[in-house]
């Protein structure tokens, strides 16, 4: 637990016990959650920024993960399993750009803008594809 939880917690001002330290530490668990995914988020996108150069083709690109994963590297798909950032199905495929797959966004990212290449012929071909297919 953090120091500055640690002391709203157990502060002069209000001493809290059992069931309401626990309470108020989920709470602020559960507080620290969007902030955390949101900086993950803002990483995944500098990195892409970076990778992918093209500021056009990078708009195309973060158009597909936005509706895909909305930029959660461990997005997975309940009915087909699709995986990570591009939604890879099955997401061990993204193996071939790294053995991190899992946790890492640039490899999820180099991956992604690789397929879109070969499939579509760049990150907008795909998002044109998607735009009318609601897929890519």
């Amino acid at each position: 637990m953090n120091r500055s939880l640690l002391r709203r917690i157990a502060s002069p001002k209000k001493v809290l016990t059992g069931a309401a330290v626990a309470a108020t530490a989920a709470g602020a668990l559960l507080a620290a959650a969007p902030a955390q995914a949101a900086s993950e988020a803002s990483q995944a996108q500098a990195i892409a920024k970076k990778m992918i150069g093209d500021s056009a083709q990078y708009t195309c690109f973060s158009n597909i993960v936005d509706h895909e994963s909305d930029w959660n590297i461990n997005a997975t798909n309940a009915s087909s399993g699709a995986y990570g950032l591009v939604q890879a199905l099955p997401g061990s495929k993204m193996a071939s750009a790294g053995s991190d797959w899992k946790t890492n966004a640039a490899t999820q990212i180099k991956w992604g803008v690789d397929y879109m290449k070969d499939r579509y012929g760049s990150p907008c071909g795909a998002w044109n594809f998607w735009q009318a297919n609601n897929w890519y």
